[in-house]
């Protein structure tokens, strides 16, 4: 990661100087550069609060929908490169200052390789617009055929330089994290079309400025509506995630499995229900403490990730206790293979103690699982189908823990192997 951190360094400052001086700057340059960057530090200054918030509760997961592409793209469109640099660089180095000040360290390479990314894609949108637009740098053209090529080359540069920046941030989520699951890194994909919104309002701004400056500060009204909305979808988003696993909450996951059931019952499909429950929880936070107990949580979390599908849900129900939804799972055979590959996964958790209880006890993690499919006698709804659920799961836990049960299914004969502990036998591993 830190290689390709500094080579989109390096290709910024390289392609950036390279094109500095393609074209020439004239008086008109200067002023059309001073209307945008006022309404660029104006608009960061009026979102600065809600963008505060939007850092902090971003995932490092996905990708930063960046608002501030309107003025650094209308620059691209209408100034010389030599200023479309500095306007990426104005409005990162101003929104720095202004959003993440408050923040402690450690956070400034990130910001100058986002810089870095989007610098990138500046200079090759620059590329696109030079080869193609009839009148660069400048507005599109008014009308014919010349202004629909040339809204079709402005759209196609604004697709480069989106898909340059959102393709490296991406490639360094995914090597910073190498368990990352690719739905993760696209798990905000739809959010993206803000910034789509955010270059049509740069395509916007940049005919604005040349044909009546006065009329930019309806472009950092739009700004500041449009900030506001992306920070509906966030605490939207907010609401539907439990803060210490990163799974679905208890409430958006009854509604998902509502509607699964819903859509199994109208087209005649299967559907399972398992609730996976930790043996010996408690003891667990009262013997190492409850941030180890958080670090478990976690831990499972991304092991029922890995485990289910992209159509499957998987919510934290409370506790320590996990609710998953299969959607077509097939027969009960399936759903109890499914229920045993977690919990072996969750048995195979090693999750190092602190080190001054490292000694302090037995610090293996293992499951109880109980499980009820749809259609079933006697289960009809998502209640009845979480009743059986948990009826199943006492009977798990009364059966000696660390082992799957279904409803209305007979134990299986292998109970006593399946709760073998092998990973007790094996060394901790510092990577857990």
């Amino acid at each position: 990661m830190r290689v390709l951190v500094l080579i989109a360094c390096a290709v910024a400052v390289g392609t950036s100087v390279g094109t500095a001086f393609l074209f020439p700057v004239t008086g008109t340059d200067f002023y059309r550069f001073a209307v945008l960057a006022v309404c660029a530090v104006v608009a960061i200054e009026l979102t600065r609060h809600i963008d505060r918030r939007r850092v902090y509760g971003h995932s490092s997961s996905v990708a930063y929908i960046d608002t501030k592409a309107v003025w650094s793209f209308a620059a691209v469109i209408v100034l010389p490169p030599v200023f479309a640099t500095l306007m990426v660089v104005l409005t990162y180095l101003h929104s720095w200052t202004r959003v993440q000040h408050e923040r402690p360290g450690g956070l400034v390479y990130r910001w100058m390789f986002s810089g870095a990314t989007v610098l990138c894609g500046t200079q090759a949108a620059v590329a696109v617009l030079a080869l193609g637009m009839h009148d660069y740098p400048g507005a599109p053209a008014a009308s014919g055929i010349d202004g629909l090529t040339d809204l079709g080359i402005i759209t196609l540069a604004a697709t480069l330089r989106w898909a340059i920046n959102v393709a490296l941030i991406m490639v360094a989520i995914a090597l910073s994290k190498p368990n990352i699951q690719a739905r993760e890194l696209f798990s905000n994909f739809g959010e993206q079309m803000l910034e789509a919104g955010a270059m049509g309002l740069g395509l916007v701004a940049a005919a604005i400025v040349v044909a009546n400056p006065f009329v930019m500060p309806g472009i950092v009204i739009a700004m500041v509506a449009l900030h506001r909305g992306i920070l509906v979808n966030q605490y939207q988003q907010a609401s539907r995630t439990d803060a210490k696993t990163g799974l679905s909450t208890a409430g958006w996951w009854h509604d998902f499995a509502e509607q699964a059931l819903v859509r199994a019952r109208d087209h005649g499909a299967t559907l399972g229900l398992l609730i996976v429950d930790l043996d010996h929880f408690k003891r667990l936070n009262d013997t190492f403490g409850h941030p180890f107990g958080d670090r478990v949580l976690k831990a499972v979390a991304e092991e029922l990730i890995a485990e289910i599908r992209n159509e499957d849900a998987c919510g934290r129900w409370g506790g320590e206790e996990f609710v998953v939804v299969l959607p077509d799972v097939g027969d009960e055979r399936n759903l109890r293979n499914v229920a045993e590959r977690i919990r072996r996964r969750i048995q195979s958790i090693v999750v190092d103690p602190p080190a001054p209880l490292a000694g302090a006890g037995d610090s293996a993690v293992t499951a109880s699982i109980g499980g009820a499919i749809f259609p079933s006698a006697g289960m009809a709804s998502l209640d009845e189908l979480l009743l059986a659920a948990d009826t199943a799961l006492y009977a798990a836990k009364n059966g000696g823990r660390n082992t799957v049960r279904l409803s209305g299914a007979q134990a299986p004969a292998a109970d006593a192997e399946q709760r073998a502990l092998p990973q007790q036998a094996q060394p901790p591993s510092p990577n857990a």
